[in-house]
């Protein structure tokens, strides 16, 4: 393993580009082989790049704010001293990485954009705290329990084929989550990236070189204090008062509660957002302490507002191209009954860079892998799980989603992604273990 890590870092170091760049390239390469691939014409595919630019911008507001209110609910005072007591528990550098992995998965089991904001702040914690930990093994570690969230409960493919009048139903009708989330192959999966997914991060911190060591102090953020002076305008007055926070902070609760009463405990990025920005505004205590974490916050949301819009035109080409489906299709052609879960896993995990939204890549390769397995005896839902697994799996490479825990952390993708590489390798045997045998 120490071997193995390092070429994978030193590979990593090496040759992946700043995110920005790696997008750019992908732009580029897609823009190429939509133009061999797929016969499309050199005009044909700029307006398929320019139709699409602009397609991600809810969802690139959503992972903003995910950044945002994170940040700002883990620098209030309360919240604070809730990550040190936990992170009190954990005494060496190797329970770091093994206790920071667990909560990295448990949370994105529950909630992908939690998954990745509790990851990463509680990482940043044990860092802290924790002498002579590998911080970029740590921060890796933390992302590396984003692989579980697409068998979990907020998973977009099987909770959008468990609602009525999907736009597959009439191929496959409702699958309930029983078929899917709760199915055998796939509690298995999950069960075999807790136990084992934790212990190879653990082994990879076995190598004594090359290891990175953070300055603790450089962590140790500055309180948000209040501004304020002696002769207080009403203005000034207003900015710090505890009330005003009161007042919108409990409207905001009362809403959750109402959220929460009406439809259960369902989870999707909206709510997260809106109980992280609501507890933060109330646990800041004045409006003044709330505005100037934002203002903090907002400064790691670069990445994510430029790139994101590229994201979405290569996803136009892909898709507007029928790129995307000849991928797809190549896949199914080599496949049998045994092996198809496999492949489609596969071919999913390759789409999954071009195309890197669990909703947005189904969209594409449903109608396709649904009717495929369908005339080889296939299972939808075991269909579904095998795009829904490959979709999460090569996330772990894919600089795209691990840019908000690279920004609350401080650190660029090539310095996690060795790391997050050999996670990727071991939990695909087990996915495929899963998809194909159980």
């Amino acid at each position: 393993m120490k071997g193995l890590t390092s070429v994978s870092n030193r590979v990593m170091q090496r040759y992946l580009p700043d995110p920005f760049l790696f997008v750019v390239i992908l732009t580029l390469v897609v823009f190429l082989m939509g133009l061999i691939i797929t016969g499309s014409t050199p005009v044909e595919m700029v307006g398929f790049w320019g139709d699409g630019f602009w397609s991600l911008l809810t969802f690139s507001m959503q992972m903003v704010l995910i950044l945002v209110t994170g940040y700002v609910l883990a620098s209030s005072p309360l919240f604070k001293k809730g990550l040190r007591a936990l992170a009190s528990f954990v005494s060496t550098p190797g329970q770091a990485i093994v206790v920071v992995t667990l909560v990295s998965l448990a949370a994105s089991l529950i909630n992908w954009g939690f998954g990745l904001v509790i990851g990463a702040l509680f990482a940043k914690e044990l860092a802290r705290q924790i002498e002579k930990v590998d911080y970029r093994l740590l921060i890796a570690s933390a992302y590396s329990g984003f692989m579980v969230w697409h068998g979990g409960l907020s998973g977009s493919i099987p909770l959008t084929i468990a609602t009525p009048e999907h736009f597959t139903s009439d191929i496959i009708g409702i699958i309930p989550t029983s078929a899917t989330i709760f199915a055998p192959f796939n509690l298995f999966i999950v069960a075999c990236l807790f136990v084992f997914i934790p212990i190879v991060n653990r082994l990879m911190m076995n190598q004594k070189e090359n290891q990175y060591y953070i300055d603790r102090s450089v962590l140790d953020e500055q309180e948000v204090e209040a501004a304020t002076v002696e002769a207080a305008t009403p203005a000034e007055r207003l900015e710090n008062s505890w009330i005003v926070s009161m007042i919108i902070g409990l409207l905001g609760l009362f809403f959750i509660l109402y959220y929460f009463v009406n439809n259960g405990f369902s989870l999707n990025l909206n709510i997260v957002n809106f109980i992280f920005l609501f507890l933060g505004i109330l646990l800041h205590g004045t409006p003044r302490r709330f505005i100037n974490s934002v203002g903090d916050a907002v400064k790691g949301a670069g990445g994510i507002i430029i790139q994101f819009p590229f994201y979405a035109g290569i996803m136009g080409m892909m898709v507007a191209s029928g790129l995307a489906e000849e991928m797809s299709v190549w896949f199914v052609n080599i496949s049998n009954e045994v092996t198809f879960p496999f492949f489609t896993f596969i071919s999913a995990g390759i789409v999954n860079f071009f195309v890197p939204s669990g909703g947005g890549q189904w969209a594409v390769q449903a109608p396709i892998m649904l009717l495929a397995g369908e005339e080889l005896g296939v299972s939808p839902a075991k269909t579904a799980m095998a795009v829904a697994w490959g979709d999460a799996w090569t996330n772990m490479i894919q600089p795209f989603w691990a840019l908000p825990a690279l920004a609350i952390a401080g650190l660029s993708a090539k310095d996690i992604m060795g790391f997050c590489l050999i996670s990727m390798l071991v939990g695909g045997i087990f996915i495929s273990i899963g998809l194909v045998f159980i």
